[in-house]
């Protein structure tokens, strides 16, 4: 068979299988095991387990199930419990708190977990339901909720960034001090708009506020309550962006922490920690199979010749790089409306690899562009797996009701992607 023809073909049938729901890593597999005898024979089985052996002692893989290890330690050691009731007392009176408290949780979430999906999932079962038994303005509440949970694959430690980072040959380390800026400043603007929404329609926050201000030893207990979850996050992050460890030394670390902190709040048992174990293994058994078929995959796209031609044909187009930009960003945010994320970085990040030398695009800026828009997706109406993660957490609400809250978030996505595209060094200056 033409290997163009057989490409195209197993792309297709790819795309097919996750249509009608088969896992990622089971459809990746069985296509791309099915392209290597279509387009190399039984002879290519020495590719599948060359591929394996690589995979399977990659070192910078090794950062990702520590780091999932850590998340799922602080979420069983009830750490949103403790960051709600912290930063509820911190935030104290000001008009919508609830929403503030939102984003703030979330950013604090993001650092610890780096999962859009978990985030969602503790936001609809913690937040979003006492916001609105205390009458909170219903859009704006499932608002936060998207906008914030979707803060989780940017800031760091995030394992979109470990797979984006392996997958493109990028430094993890650079990648997740890439993300510092972007992810703070999309929290820093949700914020800004929920004010501005407040200032223009004061019915959106209810007079909800505690009727004394919370008292010095109040505050000081809150404050103790978050030095953990913030000692562990600084050492995590302040070890890689001073290089002072390696993202592998550093979730080394963040486990360790995590399972300390989970001793300080007198949750950490033999139990648990299978539970977190057992959790881990299982997330990072798929991840690894879909990160076997990743190498696969480009190997697969190399043999055809089709990476060769589409690069010659990027070449050939008389496009400004800011359009070209345009455009390498624009599908990844069309099908992440469709595909699973991780779906989607499988498919474009063989097939951009090979592109960026061509159109000069700084890989470390270029890869950040890249996995914030693969974030916009997951918000992104018409489906969005955020969304659709709060629509089967929060009671009695309708898909359409995510669909405008999602919006304004969206929006302010993309104006921080185009402040991001215009001024590189907002997340260059890690590798200067």
């Amino acid at each position: 068979m033409d290997p163009i023809l057989a490409f195209s073909a197993l792309v297709t049938a790819l795309l097919v299988l996750f249509f009608v729901g088969v896992p990622v890593y089971v459809a990746f597999l069985l296509c791309n095991i099915a392209g290597i005898f279509l387009l190399v024979g039984p002879a290519g089985t020495g590719m599948f387990v060359n591929s394996l052996t690589d995979t399977a002692t990659s070192l910078p893989l090794v950062t990702l199930p520590l780091f999932i290890l850590m998340g799922e330690v602080l979420f069983r050691a009830n750490a949103v419990d403790q960051l709600v009731r912290s930063v509820n007392t911190l935030v104290g009176r000001i008009p919508g708190r609830l929403y503030f408290l939102t984003i703030v949780i979330s950013t604090i979430l993001a650092a610890l977990s780096g999962s859009a999906m978990a985030a969602a999932a503790m936001l609809g079962r913690t937040v979003v339901p006492v916001m609105t038994e205390r009458g909170y303005d219903r859009q704006m509440t499932l608002g936060a909720a998207i906008g914030g949970a979707c803060l989780a694959p940017i800031i760091p430690p995030s394992v979109m960034a470990i797979i984006v980072g392996t997958m493109a040959q990028v430094s993890i380390g650079d990648l997740f001090a890439a993300g510092i800026v972007p992810g703070l400043m999309l929290a820093g603007m949700f914020l800004v708009y929920i004010y501005v929404r407040i200032r223009l329609n004061p019915a959106l926050a209810p007079d909800d506020a505690p009727v004394q201000r919370p008292d010095g030893r109040q505050v000081v207990v809150a404050i103790g309550q978050l030095v953990p979850f913030s000692v562990v996050i600084a050492v995590v992050m302040g070890s890689i962006v001073l290089g002072l460890a390696t993202p592998s030394e550093s979730a080394a670390i963040g486990a360790i922490g995590a399972m300390g902190v989970a001793a300080l709040f007198g949750k950490l048992s033999l139990r648990m920690i299978y539970e977190a174990t057992a959790s881990t293994v299982m997330v990072s058994g798929m991840i690894m199979v879909i990160m076997l078929s990743s190498q696969l995959f480009s190997q697969l796209l190399a043999f055809s010749g089709t990476g060769t031609i589409l690069r010659d044909f990027i070449a050939g187009l008389d496009l400004s790089s800011g359009l070209m930009l345009l455009i390498l960003l624009a599908i990844p945010f069309v099908l992440c409306m469709f595909l699973d994320e991780i779906a989607t970085m499988l498919i474009l990040i063989p097939i951009y690899l090979p592109l960026l030398p061509v159109l000069g695009f700084d890989p470390l800026w270029f890869w950040t562009l890249f996995l914030i828009n693969i974030s916009l997706g997951a918000i992104a109406p018409p489906a969005g797996y955020v969304l659709f993660v709060l629509q089967g957490i929060v009671p009695d609400v309708r898909l359409t009701d995510l669909f405008r809250a999602a919006v304004p978030y969206v929006l302010i996505f993309i104006v921080a992607m185009v402040i991001i595209g215009t001024f590189p060094g907002l997340v260059t200056f890690v590798s200067d």
